[in-house]
Formats: structure tokens, sequence, C-alpha cells
């Protein structure tokens, strides 16, 4: 059996098992599926079903590698999409571990020049370093690292969600996405006829683009010029970023506010005399009332901590109104893991490679190129570097999907 047949029968008896569950799209009869073949690695689009019987039946039969729906409702979902007749569509975020920096790719990370066959780690450079090539084959792993930050931006986003924009938890759905990230969606009719710039506002205001310090102008004197001074609300961005600033300041040594750009002098005071600038400076709002700390300082401190309190987001998926979007409770074609929905509440303590697995039972033998340990359904595996294994089924279909592995005949 090739290794592409063990994976395809694998999602085929996941699919058409009696226990599995495909929950049903709010509206399913209202919005276009799609679906990627294994073979030939052909898209079908503009499928419409009326019932989830009928969509699980087709998933049984068709056995696709990955499925989708549109965050769109359509009059008449299986048209083309000029002919489609828009009605909405949810409001949906999607983070990813892609778009988070994060120190672990350039471990588990892996490209390829297509043009001499140059292999490295982390991201591939715009230049190979030997040939000066343009194109390159990439290899992605996901590990706890990538998953736990990708876990920290949802979070951030549900609270700016609930907190800034007054969505409930009944209207905010949040799923892991069964790879290397988490999906968001947000159904709720004031969302659903924005246009494609009214969601780059709220995207703009979620990732803090364009965010301004705030800041007053205060006289003094009676005849001198007016000054800047360094002020912050209680709302919205000003009381996260001051929350921030809190949050900072309790637990950073002086080399970490040196790091954010503040001299020896100003992170010596602030560090020597927390308390002090904690309670006078942030809680009472005397932000000048320690001798050495300056509006300056607070507008390095405020524009680092902006940052740190945005959500990293993939923009362009918020933005487009026709978007098809991983469908619940199906498989990922690169990890054969489900993509499944999380109650708000449990989201601290969810974790991927337990609550996710579609495959429990059973052992493969494998022959694995290249993979750094990892933890799945409760076991640890590798590292492996060129050798064969015997692994779990879960972990088989990882490896397999993931271009790590074949089936060892």
């Amino acid at each position: 059996m090739s290794s592409r047949d063990f994976v395809y029968e694998k999602f085929s008896n996941f699919y058409n098992a009696p226990s599995t569950d495909i929950p049903s799209p709010t509206f399913l009869g209202k919005r276009e599926l799609g679906f990627l073949l294994f073979k030939g690695r052909i898209m079908l689009r503009h499928k419409v079903f009326t019932s989830i019987s009928g969509l699980r039946s087709f998933l049984g039969k068709v056995v696709p590698s990955d499925a989708y729906h549109s965050c769109a409702y359509y009059e008449n979902p299986e048209a083309e999409m000029d002919k489609k007749g828009w009605l909405g569509a949810d409001l949906v975020f999607d983070i990813d571990a892609d778009h988070i920096p994060t120190s672990c790719e350039k471990l588990h990370d892996q490209w390829t020049c297509n043009k001499c066959g140059f292999v490295d780690n982390g991201e591939p450079p715009k230049h190979c370093p030997e040939c000066n090539g343009e194109k390159f084959e990439t290899k992605t792993w996901v590990c706890e690292k990538c998953l736990g930050s990708a876990k920290e931006e949802t979070a951030k986003l549900i609270d700016i969600l609930k907190s800034d924009f007054g969505f409930t938890d009944n209207e905010v759905h949040v799923f892991f996405s069964g790879h290397r990230g988490y999906h968001v969606h947000v159904e709720n009719e004031a969302v659903k006829l924005l246009d494609a710039m009214s969601r780059k506002e709220i995207v703009d205001y979620v990732t803090g683009l364009g965010l301004t310090i705030s800041k007053r102008g205060i006289t003094r004197r009676k005849g001198k010029k007016s000054r800047e001074e360094f002020f912050l609300s209680a709302f919205a961005w000003n009381k996260r970023i001051k929350q921030g600033i809190r949050t900072l300041i309790s637990n950073a040594t002086v080399g970490e506010l040196q790091n954010v750009g503040l001299n020896r002098k100003i992170s010596d005071v602030i560090f020597n005399k927390k308390e002090l600038v904690l309670s006078r400076c942030i809680d009472d709002g005397l932000w000048e009332s320690v001798s050495g700390i300056n509006v300056g300082t607070w507008r390095k401190l405020a524009e680092y901590v902006k940052d740190l309190e945005s959500a990293k987001i993939d923009t362009v998926v918020t933005t487009d109104t026709h978007r098809l979007i991983r469908m619940n409770g199906t498989l990922h074609g690169k990890t054969g893991l489900k993509k499944i929905e999380i109650p708000i509440r449990r989201l601290p303590d969810f974790d991927p490679f337990e609550d996710a697995l579609a495959f429990k039972e059973g052992t493969v033998k494998l022959l694995v190129s290249e993979v750094p340990e990892f933890r799945l359904g409760g076991n640890v595996f590798g590292p492996y570097r060129n050798e064969p294994v015997e692994v779990s089924t879960a972990a088989a279909v990882l490896l397999i999907c993931k271009g790590r592995a074949e089936v060892a005949n």
C-alpha cells in the first residue's frame, strides 16, 4: 500500500464510521461548500447541501483531504460567484502560528531550494545563498510552543471581541483548526452585512494598526506654551495598554526594561521604585510624579506594550467576505487532526494533541526521514532521523501528511 493510499483509507474509515459526528454549520443550505480531493488535488467548488445527513453521506463517498464551507450566505450557493446573490457573512478570524514569530520554527521547519537542492532550517529566504534561486519546497511542523503561542493570541482576540465590541459567548465560536492554529467565528446580525472595508476597520482595531497613544496639551501658567502630557483613559485600547504597562513593570528585570528601549538610568528607577511607580503613576494617573520618568518613557513603554496586547491574525481572511473556511468536525489534510469547536471557558485547558485526535487505535510501521520529538495521544515519539519505526496510527497519519515518512511495505 502506498502512503497516499494509506492516508486515504484512514480518512475513508473516519468519514464512514457511524460514530463520526460532523456538526452542521448554521444555515447550511445558504452556504457554498468546497472539497479538496486526494486524487489529482482537484478542488470541487459551488456545492450545496440542504441537510447534514446528505453532507455526511457525500463525505463518506468522496473522502476529501479537506472540506470547507463559505463564511458567506447566498441566495444561490451553487451558482458562479457573480450569480450567487450575497446575503451576508460571518466575521471570521484565523490565528495561525505561521503569522506569529517563534524561535521553534528554526528547529523544526525546513526548506529546500528547488534549483540546487540546498537545505536549511527555518523560514525560506528570498534568495538561496548557494545559487540565488527563488523557489523553495517547505516542510513545516507543529509543536506545543507553536500552538501555545497561537492559543495566547486567540485568548487576546476573544477578550477584545467580548470586552471592546460587546459580543457574547453565544456569538463567538472558537475552533482548533486541525493544524497550526485556531479559528474564531462571530455570528451576529450586526456584522453580517459588513463589507470588506468595514471588516478592515475591525482588523485594524484588533491588531492595533494606526493606534495613537493618548496625549493632551496642558498649560502650566498663563502665557506659557502648552506642553504634551501623557494620558491613558480607562476604556478600550487605553485601558488595555495601561494594564499591559502594569504587567510589564511588575514582572520585568532591569535588562528587560532596557530591551524595551529605556536607558539604564530610567530602567533602574522603575525597577527600584516599582511599587511607587505602580501606585502613583499607573493607579493614580500621576504619570510624571516619580523623578526621572517622563512622557518619553511612558510613550516608549506604551508602544512596546501595544504590540504585546494586539492579536496576531491573518488579516486577509477576515476582510474576505466570500472566504471558504475549514468545516467543523472534518480532518485536516496536513495532519489528520480534526477541526473541533472549543467552549470559550475550556480554551485554557484545551490540548490539541489529545482532544483533536481522530485515530486512536492501532500501530503502523514507517520509514521516517527527519522529525523532532513530539507528543501525540499521550505518547512521546522521536526524534527520528532516517530510520524505521512503529508508531500509533494517529502519529503515522501525521508524519505522512507532513511529508516526513512513508509506509514501510
